[in-house]
């Protein structure tokens, strides 16, 4: 049994370079599968078939049997669809459910091959359909899987050429990849033994009992990924009561401080006592590291890396006090978040309106002379993998306008704890970085494409060389 740090480490000590070609299969490699009788229940309520077949077919394992029935179901429900039809549903069951289950071990992996140079192929017995979405997620321009005919735009079907299932998979990376030497490849069955036998050093994911035997007698390394499970009902009972502990935590907070008559001292009660409450509810603990930079210098404009709707609950706890927001407009009409986030001196912006968010964010250089320190996500958006997106330059433009420093925050695994556009948050422990503070005051807010880009590649090389425990 091998750990993603000793296949990590065996990556970057390794051949460098293009000439290397690094191979992925799709499912139980890099997506888990979704579960049947979930999945079944929820395309029932939903009467598509097109579906159904698009999602039924993305499964940790799989038999001979198995993909057979995932070729009768794309001829029985895809026939007649159009190439852009599916396409739309692609990405659309990627948005609401398979993004969810995607390993973010798998994006590490992913990532450290590419740092070193290497050409990254994910291959499927699957359709693009089902695998390019996740591929654009996790960078990888080399998609290899099975081709579906097209007769004047519509599918007819059937496959275009063998399907890539077995032998037919090896063969077909061999085609994609001549010339190139196949150093890496991680699969997950024993259907992927003849792909496994073309690498250099095969690696083998949650195995099944024939491959996990075959691994064991070739000396090959394993790795374990955590399962990415949906929300059980515990977990809804948990989050049901860290709402009630986030209003009933942000109740008590003001009242306690109330007989001070201060809005900002309220405002720091009622984020520290509704923060803990929810975490404690949820049953999930922050591992800080770093945390002397989360205290000073102040104020400072914080940056986060946005992965799911409790960073605004984690944030917050980390910062404890003399800290406020920015947010998206939307969040204003938030029945829950809302009233909370106009109490703490949130700023609402119109990301629609590229003028107008500007001039909401004029006060905010005020509220930061005053004192008070901002955290706002720069990438605008909650990412759907562990990736650190592009970084808008507001931020960056109001630190340097009100003569603060930058300090990053960075999240590692809260998108685990809840998932991107989910309400619903697991148990769990969230590590958190916090870095030193960045000086931006010699910067040219007119030309800072460079130094707004290193802060973001300093999230990233934060989340693939985690720093050790304080």
């Amino acid at each position: 049994m091998s750990t993603l740090a000793e296949a990590v480490a065996a990556i970057r000590s390794g051949p460098q370079g293009a000439q290397v070609a690094a191979v992925f299969d799709f499912g139980g490699t890099v997506v888990d599968g979704l579960p049947r009788r979930s999945l079944a229940r929820k395309v029932f309520r939903r009467g598509d078939d097109r579906l159904a077949t698009l999602l039924g077919g993305i499964q940790r394992g799989g038999s001979d049997g198995d993909y057979g029935r995932f070729l009768q179901a794309v001829e029985r429900t895809w026939a007649g669809a159009s190439e852009v039809e599916l396409e739309q549903l692609g990405r659309k069951a990627f948005r609401k459910e398979i993004y969810g289950r995607l390993f973010p071990e798998a994006w590490h992996l992913v990532r450290a091959h590419q740092l070193a140079g290497h050409t990254v192929i994910l291959v499927s017995e699957l359709t693009r359909f089902q695998v390019q979405p996740a591929a654009e997620r996790l960078g990888i321009g080399n998609v290899v899987c099975t081709q579906l005919a097209v007769d004047d735009g519509a599918l007819t079907g059937h496959t275009e050429g063998a399907p890539l299932w077995r032998a037919g998979k090896s063969a077909a990376v061999t085609e994609f990849a001549a010339g190139r030497e196949i150093g890496y490849v991680y699969a997950d069955s024993v259907a992927d033994l003849p792909l496994l036998e073309l690498a250099e050093r095969p690696t083998v994911i949650d195995p099944d009992p024939a491959l996990a035997a075959i691994a064991t007698g070739n000396g090959w390394p394993t790795l374990t990924l955590r399962l990415r499970r949906a929300p059980r009902p515990i977990d809804y009972l948990r989050t049901i009561a860290g709402f009630a502990g986030l209003i009933g935590g942000a109740l008590v907070g003001v009242l306690r401080k109330s007989y001070t008559g201060k809005r900002q001292t309220m405002a720091d009660a009622l984020m520290h006592d509704a923060t803990t409450a929810t975490l404690r509810a949820i049953d999930v603990q922050l591992r800080v590291v770093g945390i002397e930079n989360a205290r000073a210098p102040r104020p400072a404009v914080f940056l986060f890396n946005h992965q799911s709707q409790f960073d605004v609950i984690i944030v917050p706890k980390v910062l404890d006090g003399a800290v406020t927001g920015i947010g998206k407009k939307e969040l204003a009409n938030h029945p829950l978040f809302g009233p909370l986030m106009r109490f703490v001196g949130v700023t609402f912006i119109d990301r629609a309106n590229t003028e107008a968010a500007k001039a909401s964010l004029a006060p905010v250089v005020s509220t930061l002379r005053d004192g008070l320190s901002i955290a706002v996500a720069p990438e605008g958006t909650r990412s759907y993998t562990p990736h650190v997106g592009p970084f808008k330059k507001g931020a960056f433009h109001i630190a340097i306008q009100a003569g603060v420093p930058v300090i990053p925050i960075v999240l590692r695994n809260a998108g685990e704890i809840a998932w991107r556009d989910s309400p619903i948050a697991r148990s769990g422990i969230v590590d958190v970085a916090v870095l030193p503070p960045i000086d931006v005051s010699g910067w040219d807010p007119a030309d800072m494409d460079d130094e707004v880009e290193g802060v973001r590649q300093l999230f990233e090389t934060t989340l693939l060389n985690w720093p050790e425990p304080d």
